[in-house]
């Protein structure tokens, strides 16, 4: 071996705004707090860490003495802390003002929390437009993660990625670090040592390398069998002892890195993310061809060499795929317009984090984890919405009634409001009520979703149970457990008659391994029902059941803000 190989290796934590408590304090117990007190054993292990905004909030205000040993690592040189948006927003599809503003709401929460400003950023799901680097520049961030996938749809070789690049845009410049695909799939998946080799055989000759890592904390700790895997069985331990036992790896901070060995040259990446993203943007038959077309290439041991030139779709796919996202992404944009058009000494902190709220990632698509299917996380995005648009209301009043093409889908929508209630109706021939808003309660009772197809749903038959090949364990991209036996009688049927649910509908038990947890169903409480036809349907999460046409859980008269629920009930009928 020449020279020694950098480990730049970082860590990015995130829970959906809107989550539970109790997901975050059992993803705290099981993930961060474990991963933070291993580490902090260990002074010579240098690695970064990204967290959402909202959580790193969350948990120094719940766990201090755990968050103080991560503050503690920061100032003795250990942790390098990565910024990005602070409510984990996908840069490419907000605003150009609201990226920056997103930006810097996180870098001065971490100067606040842990005395340090970033020069490095997360990039949510690694979602890469070069339409972000501006606002990126802006901040402050000067590089930025990505796979080393971007980089060979780009035309580079995997043998060039040992360093980072340089690109630019509009006149500002990022530098950018390939996250390497052989790491995010052995750690912590394959065997600790197995994994040290890895980064050992990355060295160069005659040049500086770097092996980077960047992914998901919760692969260590909360993904299945991970807990028991990483800190029971101490492959983490073992892992960090390995590293730092090894003469041809050193650990490094990217900053340290990018300061010491010049750029590998400019760069220009192509509009994508991750593999695995690209195939679920995808509607299921296309996903389907997508799938089997990969399947052929790597039956004929062809898909390593063309992986590149196999692509999916973009993040922006969802937005087309799934009307429901593409109207709460629309809604938010014309909040946005609202907002910035208010005189600066109106546009307060408030109204500013509303919309930062709004624009949280997680329930705007679906992928491994339930996303737009969990009816708590669309449910925080409306309540971020409805919210703003009441206060917004208040200080810039709009007409009562407006007609407009909310939603680019070529129809006109009607929306009409006052400040109880707005109801929104599509002017086709159905004259749906697509979305009904209570301002008090900041709650649309028109949040519903459509029953799909989904690309998974044709592995239900399969019965398939991956296993580890090199004795570790198997990563969740490759299970499939199910909570419930499933009996699909029709084949297909999924996709022939969409219908509204509240919540998720025939996902598999992998989309919760994330933290975006669904609570198991409860029985109705003792006491008055209001609603009649109770057996005749149930909501799609196992929640109480709904009335047809209203879709909402049934509430009992002794359930706080029943009275509120009366009193709009009445401003309705009226």
């Amino acid at each position: 071996m020449n020279g020694k190989v950098s480990l730049l290796l970082g860590v990015h934590a995130h829970q959906p705004v809107g989550n539970f408590p109790e997901v975050l304090d059992d993803a705290h117990a099981r993930c961060y707090r474990p991963f933070i007190h291993t580490l902090y054993r260990y002074p010579g292990f240098r690695f970064a860490v990204h967290f959402s905004g909202w959580l790193l909030e969350y948990l120094f205000n719940k766990y201090p003495d755990d968050m103080g040993l991560l503050r503690e690592m920061v100032e003795r040189g250990q942790v390098e802390m990565f910024g990005g948006g602070d409510t984990e927003p996908v840069l490419a599809v907000i605003p150009s003002r609201d990226r920056t503003g997103q930006l810097n709401a996180l870098s001065d929460r971490l100067a606040r929390l842990t005395h340090r400003r970033p020069s490095g950023a997360w990039l949510t799901e690694r979602v890469w437009e070069a339409t972000v680097i501006p606002a990126l520049a802006d901040a402050g961030i000067q590089y930025v993660t990505v796979d080393d996938y971007h980089f060979l749809c780009a035309g580079k070789q995997a043998a060039e990625l040992a360093g980072y690049y340089t690109t630019e845009e509009d006149g500002r410049q990022l530098d950018l670090f390939p996250i390497s695909e052989g790491l995010r799939y052995r750690i912590p998946f394959a065997p600790a040592q197995e994994t040290v080799s890895f980064i050992e055989r990355m060295t160069e000759s005659g040049n500086p390398a770097a092996a980077v890592y960047f992914d998901d904390i919760e692969k260590l700790g909360i993904w299945p069998e991970t807990h028991a895997w990483v800190y029971e069985k101490k492959w983490l331990e073992q892992f960090i002892e390995g590293v730092l036992a090894s003469s041809a790896i050193k650990t490094e901070h990217f900053a340290g890195f990018r300061s010491a060995v010049p750029t590998r040259g400019v760069v220009y990446l192509p509009t994508t993310s991750y593999i695995e993203m690209n195939e679920w943007t995808l509607p299921a038959a296309r996903a389907h061809a997508y799938a089997n077309l990969v399947k052929q290439e790597k039956d004929h041991t062809r898909y390593e060499r063309d992986k590149a030139f196999i692509r999916g779709g973009i993040w922006k796919n969802f937005l087309s795929r799934y009307a429901e996202s593409n109207w709460m992404h629309k809604r938010m944009l014309t909040l946005s317009n609202r907002l910035h058009g208010l005189p600066a000494a109106q546009r307060s902190a408030e109204l500013t984090a509303l919309l930062y709220q709004a624009q949280a990632n997680d329930a705007y698509w679906h992928g491994l984890f339930g996303g737009l299917y969990l009816p708590h996380l669309r449910r925080a995005v409306y309540n971020a919405i409805v919210a703003l648009e009441r206060r917004l209301d208040q200080v810039a009043p709009r007409t009562a009634v407006e007609r407009r093409d909310a939603d680019l889908d070529g129809v006109q929508e009607i929306f009409l409001h006052n400040d109880v209630l707005q109801a929104v109706v599509r002017e086709n021939d159905d004259a749906a009520v697509i979305e009904l808003d209570s301002y008090s309660l900041q709650h649309n009772f028109g949040d519903t979703l459509a029953r799909r197809e989904e690309h998974y749903h044709r592995k239900l038959s399969l019965g398939e149970h991956a296993q580890s090949q090199s004795g570790g364990i198997a990563s969740a991209h490759d299970r499939v457990r199910l909570k419930h036996a499933i009996t699909l009688s029709v084949p297909g049927h999924l996709g022939r008659r969409p219908r509204r649910t509240g919540g998720s509908a025939a996902l598999p038990a992998r989309c919760c391994a994330r933290g975006h947890r669904r609570r198991v169903p409860r029985k109705p409480a003792p006491g008055p029902v209001t609603q009649t036809n109770l057996s005749r349907r149930q909501s799609a999460d196992g929640a109480l059941p709904v009335r047809r046409g209203a879709h909402r859980p049934l509430r009992h008269a002794t359930e706080p803000g029943h009275a509120e629920r009366r009193r709009v009930s009445r401003a309705l009928r009226a």
